[in-house]
């Protein structure tokens, strides 16, 4: 890994590239429920978001997400959510990223991992009180079934709200809620809400 780069995230936190005030707070939010206990840190990112495991350079983990965007952050931290223990050893949990620009058979396949991830970060979304939007980011290659997708994502949602979320997962949709405000609605009554706002 290129060191510098590496030190460069590991003092990420001080770079603004995106002014939503709730990003702050956000970062915060997960710094305090995560960081003691997994060494990890939400970082605001400048360009693609990374998640880089503590080197020579830097003693904590970070989760560095895109440009500052508050969207960016939930999804990258659902990533975290779902990566196993020696996964979160390795940069971008050792998966190789296929760029936009994916064939119908690659979109297919990165579909099929972002569903876990994606119904996760919706959680998120809700509990932090905004919209959620679903993500096939492949805007230069094949076109994909968003509505397809949208419903993949939201079934698996549906499932997660039956039978639980991952661990971690539960635990910031629960410092989520308590930070945001939506505590006083369960996720489904929120889900319920938001779709009876979109109809």
């Amino acid at each position: 890994m290129d060191t510098q780069f590496s030190s460069r995230h590991c003092n990420a936190e001080q770079g603004h590239a995106n002014q939503d005030p709730q990003v702050d707070i956000l970062i915060r939010v997960f710094n305090s429920s995560f960081y003691e206990r997994f060494n990890t840190r939400l970082v605001r990112g400048t360009d693609e978001p990374v998640y880089l495991p503590a080197d020579t350079d830097c003693d904590y983990h970070r989760i560095v997400f895109a440009h500052g965007f508050f969207s960016s952050a939930l999804h990258e931290v659902a990533h975290w959510c779902v990566a196993g223990q020696q996964r979160r050893l390795l940069e971008d949990y050792g998966y190789w990223y296929c760029p936009d620009g994916r064939n119908a058979q690659q979109q297919a396949a990165f579909e099929q991992v972002e569903i876990k991830p994606q119904a996760i970060e919706w959680a998120f979304t809700l509990a932090a009180g905004r919209k959620f939007r679903v993500s096939t980011d492949n805007l230069d290659g094949a076109e994909p079934d968003r509505e397809g997708f949208s419903r993949a994502v939201e079934q698996q949602l549906l499932c997660f709200l039956q039978s639980g979320f991952p661990a971690r997962a539960g635990l910031f949709i629960e410092a989520l809620q308590h930070r945001f405000g939506t505590k006083d609605a369960s996720l489904a009554r929120l889900l319920e809400m938001e779709k009876e706002k979109a109809a």
